[in-house]
């Protein structure tokens, strides 16, 4: 009977002692108490639209405010303040960030799952401020790339920033080489390190040799079945998180170009990737309506459809597979990362051609270089019997060319149709 009377608005919330008194105020003759201020968001619907329903008191004396939502009527607290995360994506400043990833996507491409969340930016998030003498100088090596025609949000200023952190002197070529060396990185991060400060040493006709490190390649991890990334969209609680890793399972994107994507880039039953990482062609991918319907239901804060950083969502994302696996009693859940999506669609395909579909991987990976294909041709079993000749096709007249060839049809995916056939005697 309270909550109908609640619903119906026909008891005084103030008499009723349900919304807190401190920082609120009071809205129309109900009184009914707003939230003032920066509030977070809810995490079942994204919605701003919150009331104070009192405080939630901890075992150590303090307390938290708890929030319930005007939209979904969702109650939550907020996370004790010597526990909150800086990373959480359900935050207004998390929301409000333009940050991109600090690691750059020719770093991203090869970080395992024991690495991916060490990446520069995590790294220095939490160290001493930079002195204003070095900040000038990032300031003018930023400068200097965009004239250069680097992008505006480029990483290598970062990289910078980090070493002088962490005591390094930019005047210095040995010294910088000395920091690099000793730094907990793999040969990538030192790799692009080193091309930073060797544009840093054009900037300012610095001479010095610049140390060789080579990118090194990471080992890619495949679940069982698709069966492990239903559990674990299943498991998000966020309704964010789980429209990206949506996103990311049919579309095969790299995370930074689904962080980039904006509401014009939904059209119908289509996802337009304009923003492309390094060494990816822009493309239209086709999803489901389903996608679609989990994109649009999201809160329109920014233009873009996932206003966050890569951090936070990584950050948000392994606390999701966490609790997952302990839930589903699946360590296997636990290997699984943001590029997995991707990494099972091109191997799935490199398997169903028999290792002939090269192009077809190119084509649905967006890849600019065959040579970033040829990784997904190692992960093909070898249990096959019988090697068949193997065609993929894409048009109507490519389909009719095979069938007349004595081709098969066995299979067909995202509008790729996969043809066989037992090799012919000569």
């Amino acid at each position: 009977m309270r909550n109908r009377q609640l619903v119906e608005g026909k008891v005084d919330f103030q008499e009723a002692g349900i919304f807190g008194e401190a920082g609120s105020k009071t809205a129309g003759k109900s009184g009914q108490q707003e939230s003032a201020g920066i509030n977070p968001l809810c995490p079942q619907c994204g919605s701003s639209r919150l009331y104070r329903d009192g405080f939630r008191y901890l075992a150590d004396g303090s307390s938290v405010q708890r929030w319930l939502c005007r939209n979904c009527a969702y109650r939550f607290s907020e996370k004790p303040l010597q526990r909150e995360s800086e990373l959480s994506i359900n935050t207004t400043a998390a929301l409000t960030s333009n940050c991109q990833i600090f690691a750059p996507a020719k770093e991203a491409k090869n970080l395992e799952h024991a690495t991916e969340t060490k990446t520069v930016a995590g790294e220095f998030a939490k160290t001493k401020p930079l002195p204003a003498e070095a900040k000038g100088a990032i300031a003018k090596f930023q400068a200097f790339l965009e004239r250069e025609g680097y992008a505006s949000n480029s990483a290598y200023p970062n990289y910078l920033s980090t070493l002088v952190r962490r005591g390094a002197n930019l005047t210095d070529p040995e010294d910088i080489k000395e920091k690099v060396a000793k730094q907990n990185w793999n040969d990538s991060t030192k790799m692009l390190a080193v091309h930073a400060y060797d544009l840093y040493c054009q900037m300012e006709g610095i001479q010095w040799k610049m140390p060789h490190y080579r990118q090194s390649e990471a080992t890619i991890f495949l679940p069982d079945s698709e069966r492990e990334f239903d559990q674990l969209i299943a498991c998000c609680r966020s309704r964010r998180l789980r429209a990206f890793l949506q996103a990311l399972r049919e579309t095969y994107a790299d995370p930074s170009e689904i962080l980039g994507l904006e509401w014009k880039d939904i059209k119908d039953d289509t996802i337009s990737i304009n923003k492309p990482c390094k060494g990816h062609r822009p493309g239209v991918m086709p999803v489901s309506p389903g996608c679609i319907a989990m994109l649009r239901a999201l809160p329109r804060t920014d233009k873009r459809i996932f206003p966050v950083s890569y951090p936070r969502m990584y950050v948000s994302f392994s606390k999701m597979r966490a609790r997952a696996a302990k839930q589903l009693q699946n360590e296997q859940l636990l290997n699984i990362n943001f590029k997995t999506f991707r990494h099972w669609e091109g191997s799935q395909i490199a398997m169903r051609t028999n290792g002939n579909g090269l192009l077809t991987i190119q084509r649905v990976l967006r890849h600019k270089e065959i040579k970033s294909t040829l990784k997904y041709i190692h992960n093909i079993p070898t249990y096959r019997e019988i090697e068949y000749e193997i065609a993929t096709a894409t048009t109507r007249e490519e389909i009719v060319a095979f069938g007349k060839g004595g081709f098969e049809k066995y299979d067909e995916a995202h509008g790729v149709h996969y043809y066989r056939r037992v090799p012919r005697k000569r």
